[in-house]
């Protein structure tokens, strides 16, 4: 089981919703991956509509890599401005590091179109429905394993 992260920016109002993805790319590139910068980067408009259209208020952006997972949530109105439950505190590790991946929440009807928006872009950053698993957990589950275990509950009992 691996890590997880949580962060909670401030959007609409407290900033508009193209400035609070800047944020978040601030977040994860942490000034040094100039080419994961312009990846996140032109995304930005449609991330932009997401975060207008409060996709990742309930249901979060999910960043993989090898390290620690990062979910990243959204505050709207008046917690927004209020911003008592914020935390865009830098992360302690590089969340883009390695195989790094980072999956969008969608609403269903807009899912087709964003998905072909983000594809334009890279492969890196995709979008996901409601309940959907991200992309690079997908992607994980069809590598098989290495050999194979079984397991000798007599050897387990020490018996």
């Amino acid at each position: 089981m691996s890590t997880v992260v949580r962060r909670v920016f401030r959007a609409t109002p407290h900033r508009d919703a193209h400035a609070t993805w800047t944020a978040i790319v601030d977040l994860l590139t942490r000034g040094r991956n100039a080419d994961a910068r312009r990846e996140l980067l032109a995304a930005a408009g449609t991330a932009a509509s997401l975060i207008t259209d409060q996709a990742p208020k309930d249901d979060p952006i999910i960043v993989t890599c090898e390290g620690p997972r990062t979910r990243i949530y959204c505050l709207y109105d008046d917690d927004a401005l209020d911003g008592a439950d914020t935390n865009e505190d830098a992360l302690a590790y590089d969340p883009l590091g390695g195989d790094w991946a980072v999956s969008l929440p969608c609403p269903a009807d807009d899912l087709a179109w964003v998905q072909r928006s983000l594809a334009k872009g890279g492969t890196r950053v995709t979008a996901r429905g409601p309940g959907e698993t991200p992309a690079a957990d997908a992607r994980r589950a069809e590598v098989p394993l290495q050999g194979s275990l079984v397991l000798d509950p007599k050897g387990f009992l020490g018996r």
